[in-house]
């Protein structure tokens, strides 16, 4: 007995620290705790952090997420009620709202996020079949001056009855009467794009070629206009200042050669021999050149000054 005594000992000791060790439990923030006991749920869920105590080696400790969680689905393929066929890629957040009905109903958050999945893609379908393409990509607050025409020339630029706010809304409401049972909570439902199928995205994009080629010829005629009516106002304006400077130049010639005349008849007047003179010199000058010959007869003006300057 005294042989074993020791060890004996040292067992209690580590049976004591086994006990004392797996009979607390530290839950962090952000974390829930469901506490079992062969497999079945015992008490309410533990949501506040720090040391806690259970029953050692008998009862377990089931952890889940206490924080906002994202649920992220596949885009699916869905026919509006005015039968255009869209993707639609859809993304919500959620959380436990109540760990024990989630263990109980759900057990995980991977089986959780399949449950969500097969709820919101359900719920998304009768909605979106339900409403025309404009509930889904208009907000409810946009005015009709910003809203275009869609790809079958209908008009749209009325209001929408919901609109993708109202409408994602409804969504989450429907979806979250059925999560509640599995202990979770919606928060909300989210579209995060919106795009047509190939056939339709085809279509959409001749129809925003053809309207851009449309704008763009309305703006290149009305350029040409503006270009036409701008040219004309300056060689309009070019007329006038051309012609008013003509007129100009013609009254100043006119009063110049009228004030040449005035001088030219005052300088005769004052002496008619020797104007006829300077006159007769100027004439010179522009009938002789260098190598000019000229044969005067002995009655002629020209002769007549030549000779009386010669002293013959």
């Amino acid at each position: 007995m005294k042989k074993y005594g020791p060890l004996a000992l040292i067992g209690l000791i580590l049976i004591a620290i086994a006990v004392f060790y797996d009979g607390f439990f530290i839950l962090v923030e952000g974390r829930q705790a469901v506490i079992t006991q062969f497999g079945a749920p015992v008490g309410e869920p533990v949501t506040e952090a720090g040391l806690h105590l259970k029953i050692p080696f008998i009862q377990k400790i089931a952890l889940f997420e206490k924080k906002i969680l994202i649920w992220d689905g596949d885009p699916n393929q869905i026919p509006t009620n005015d039968k255009t066929y869209i993707y639609l890629d859809v993304t919500a957040r959620w959380r436990i709202s109540d760990a024990l009905k989630f263990l109980q109903a759900v057990n995980d958050e991977k089986r959780a996020q399949s449950l969500l999945s097969d709820i919101i893609d359900g719920t998304v379908r009768d909605y979106v079949s339900k409403n025309n393409l404009i509930e889904i990509i208009r907000s409810s607050d946009w005015s009709p001056e910003t809203m275009s025409k869609s790809i079958s020339g209908d008009a749209l630029g009325v209001k929408p009855k919901l609109g993708r706010d109202e409408l994602t809304r409804l969504i989450r409401e429907a979806a979250s009467q059925e999560t509640v049972q599995y202990g979770i909570e919606l928060i909300d439902v989210m579209i995060k794009r919106v795009n047509y199928i190939e056939s339709v995205r085809q279509k959409v994009y001749a129809r925003m070629i053809s309207e851009r080629k449309r704008i763009a010829a309305k703006k290149r005629s009305l350029g040409e206009g503006e270009k036409a009516n701008i040219l004309g106002k300056v060689q309009r304006t070019l007329q006038e200042i051309t012609s008013s400077a003509n007129k100009d130049a013609m009254t100043i010639r006119g009063k110049a050669d009228a004030a040449a005349s005035t001088i030219y008849a005052n300088a005769y007047s004052l002496d008619p021999e020797f104007y006829s003179f300077q006159k007769t010199l100027e004439s010179y000058s522009k009938i002789v050149g260098k190598n000019s010959t000229m044969i005067l007869s002995s009655d002629s003006e020209l002769y007549k000054y030549i000779q009386s300057v010669s002293g013959k």
